[in-house]
């Protein structure tokens, strides 16, 4: 009997311990409670109370930023933007005064505006209040969409254009706009483009207006952003060519003792299809002035190619000619492809190195390879 007693004695204070920690335990969890009350309550009147009553923009930013934080790898760029902004639409706007009356009037269909011209086109602005789909997956969200008078269309002619739509947000005072990444093609047979999922019907229709989308008065804005692409008709070719016909120009400068300060041209040549010529500085250029030789390798067109090729000065009894070669984008808008230091002029006034006989001093270019581009 005794033992019986002190057990349930034990297993009462257990049980009476147990109670006391649990209560302990519950007690520290009323102020974390209340803060994230009245953190909900500051969020519904702020920024925040944007962010969670708009599930579109946050799914934006977390599918995006997710990515970043995880593998670039991975990361794949949202096809469509959702976002505020303070500018307003600057092709056409659509106010409701009552935006509960525009459906009731439309029922199950839509509103189409006036039309307004953007890029020498007429538009019209469609806002389907109940979904702008027959699949009824979309009834329950404000469907948005451009349409392009067909018309104004030529039967094979193909339009890209920019599309941004918008809703006015009373509560922040800013425009709750929609923008895919890419121009929307638009042609005879497809004059309609748009957003299906624009925003939740529910958003609109909702009592005492918690979204901000219907002002106290009911009246809602919609407005569209057209921006027409001008026809693609300007582009250029660019190739590199490595088999060059004719590669080889020697030119025979005479009388090279008189030729002091003044740069010295030679006559034009072709090579790979192009015109060249060689610029000589007797005296020096640049870095080279009063102690070298300046060569330089020039394209007649002035283009800012690419351009692999040698420049020699040749030993007029040997071969142990000066040679350099130059291989890149042109270095000096004035002088092509060259060297400002390309042979002193201690070696080419040494007799025993034989660069000048009888006043003559021969050049050498080899055009190996270059680039080409062409307007098409």
């Amino acid at each position: 009997m005794e033992e019986k007693t002190n057990r349930f004695i034990m297993e009462a204070s257990a049980n009476i311990e147990v109670e006391t920690r649990g209560k302990r335990s519950i007690g520290w969890q009323w102020p974390l409670v209340a803060l994230v009350v009245v953190f909900l309550a500051v969020a519904a009147n702020s920024k925040i109370g944007f962010i969670l009553s708009d599930p579109y923009s946050l799914s934006f930013d977390i599918r995006y930023f997710m990515g970043s934080h995880k593998n670039e790898k991975l990361k794949v760029p949202p096809e469509e933007i959702r976002k505020l902004r303070n500018s307003p639409p600057s092709s056409y706007s659509v106010k409701f005064e009552s935006f509960a009356t525009m459906m009731d009037l439309v029922k199950d269909g839509y509103y189409e505006s006036r039309p307004y011209t953007v890029g020498e086109f007429n538009w019209t602005f469609l806002i389907y209040p109940r979904g702008g789909d027959k699949d009824y997956t979309y009834t329950s969200y404000v469907s948005l969409y451009a349409r392009i008078d067909d018309s104004n269309i030529i039967d094979s002619q193909v339009l890209y254009a920019e599309i941004n739509f918008f809703v006015y947000n009373y509560i922040h005072k800013a425009y709750y706009y929609y923008q895919d990444l890419e121009p929307i093609m638009f042609h005879s047979f497809e004059t309609k483009r748009g957003v299906k999922q624009f925003l939740p019907t529910a958003w609109f229709t909702a009592p005492w207006a918690p979204y901000g989308y219907i002002s106290e008065g009911g009246e809602c804005v919609f407005g569209i952003d057209v921006f027409v692409a001008p026809p693609f008709n300007k582009w250029e070719n660019f190739s590199y060519d490595e088999n060059i016909s004719n590669p080889i120009f020697n030119w025979n400068i005479t009388y090279v003792s008189t030729i002091h300060i003044d740069p010295y041209t030679s006559e034009p040549f072709s090579s790979g299809g192009r015109n060249w010529v060689l610029k000589v500085y007797p005296n020096g250029y640049g870095i080279g002035t009063g102690n070298s030789l300046s060569l330089y390798l020039l394209s007649e067109s002035n283009g800012n190619d690419y351009v692999r090729a040698k420049l020699r000065v040749l030993n007029q009894y040997s071969s142990n000619h000066v040679e350099k070669q130059v291989e890149g984008w042109s270095n000096v808008a004035e002088n092509g492809w060259g060297f400002d230091k390309f042979i002193s002029l201690s070696d080419l006034e040494d007799r025993t190195k034989i660069f000048v006989v009888n006043d003559l001093l021969k050049v050498e270019v080899t055009i190996m390879a270059f680039s080409k581009t062409n307007s098409i």
